[in-house]
């Protein structure tokens, strides 16, 4: 068996294991113990901010970038804090701090191409979120299992959390959450051939996003941009084929709600090239991927490499000219 398909049948196993919930009350019995460390709001709000700060190099740079740092801080500083006395209210954020830190950590790992350390983290992120009683953490994590099922190919198993994400996140008041885990299970079933449940997702995904204010909130989910959706919503309209409300959203994602982070402009700019290629519009995808190189400078992840090796296999097919000798030129210079 290859590695992918032994991560495929992992992801089911481990995947699916996310939908039995662990005890909601293991917060209560750990605060009743005595731990070493008194921990207090003050170590919750470094939690948030730590994860803040590398997440906003890992957006910029990719997940390879800080991915370590992020684990010696989980491993050496919250551990002990998670091993500490606290009240139940304190260890109910501290959780909830914490899942949302191993849940960075595990899109850090996919980003690096690792999905199976990725699978991992994200399921002791849906555990984390459990016991500190947060539906959407947990909706949010479980988001990072179906995404991560969709790359490795498992689809029953990919829609079947898609489904189980929307589901939890369904009553939630945030409607950027709403939109963050609709659009899940809409790519999700695009992946599965079934039309009729992708499109109702988006539109309903769509509605949501357009009642969400625009600032971001203090939630992970609450961080799902404007741009973000379009982003998604582009590339799922592409996996159902219609390829001018594809290029749509990409444009509204660049243009219009804007993606200030070198790394997911970056991905977008790949993807929109392919359709503007689909499309027939050859000297237009070939300028796109000229910004696409621009902005994949010094960025380490697996998306990048993916997008300069996808490029790098259609460009031989296509006539010959300046654009496409300099892009084959420009290609063959990365380190």
């Amino acid at each position: 068996m290859d590695r992918r398909a032994f991560l495929g049948a992992a992801s089911a196993a481990v995947g699916l294991a996310a939908l039995n919930l662990p005890d909601a009350e293991a917060v209560t019995r750990r605060a009743s113990r005595t731990g070493p460390v008194s921990v207090g709001r003050g170590e919750v709000a470094a939690i948030r901010t730590m994860t803040t700060i590398l997440g906003d190099a890992a957006s910029e740079l990719g997940g390879g970038h800080a991915r370590h740092l992020a684990v010696r801080y989980l491993t050496v500083d919250v551990k002990r804090w998670l091993d500490g006395r606290y009240t139940e209210s304190t260890g109910r954020e501290l959780f909830a701090a914490t899942s949302e830190l191993v849940h960075l950590i595990g899109w850090m790992a996919r980003d690096e191409g690792n999905q199976g350390l990725s699978q991992r983290y994200h399921l002791h992120s849906v555990q984390l979120a459990a016991e500190a009683g947060d539906s959407e953490l947990a909706a949010t994590a479980l988001r990072g299992l179906a995404d991560l099922a969709i790359d490795l190919n498992h689809i029953p198993t990919a829609v079947r959390l898609a489904e189980a994400c929307e589901q939890r996140g369904r009553k939630l008041s945030n409607p950027k959450a709403r939109a963050y885990y609709r659009n899940t299970y809409a790519r999700a079933a695009a992946a599965d051939g079934d039309r009729t449940t992708a499109v109702k997702m988006l539109t309903s995904a769509q509605v949501a996003i357009e009642q969400a204010p625009a600032h971001p909130g203090q939630s992970w989910a609450s961080h799902y941009s404007h741009g973000r959706w379009a982003h998604e919503s582009g590339m799922i309209h592409a996996r159902l084929g219609d390829l001018a409300a594809a290029e749509e959203h990409l444009h509204l994602a660049l243009d219009i709600h804007g993606l200030d982070r070198r790394r997911t402009r970056a991905i977008v700019l790949a993807d929109l090239g392919h359709v503007q290629l689909k499309r027939g519009n050859t000297e237009t995808a070939l300028a796109t991927w000229g910004e696409f190189l621009d902005c994949a400078n010094g960025v380490h992840s697996i998306r990048i490499n993916d997008g300069v090796a996808n490029i790098a296999a259609r460009l031989p097919r296509l006539p010959e000219s300046a654009a496409v000798t300099d892009l084959e030129e420009r290609i063959a210079a990365r380190p």
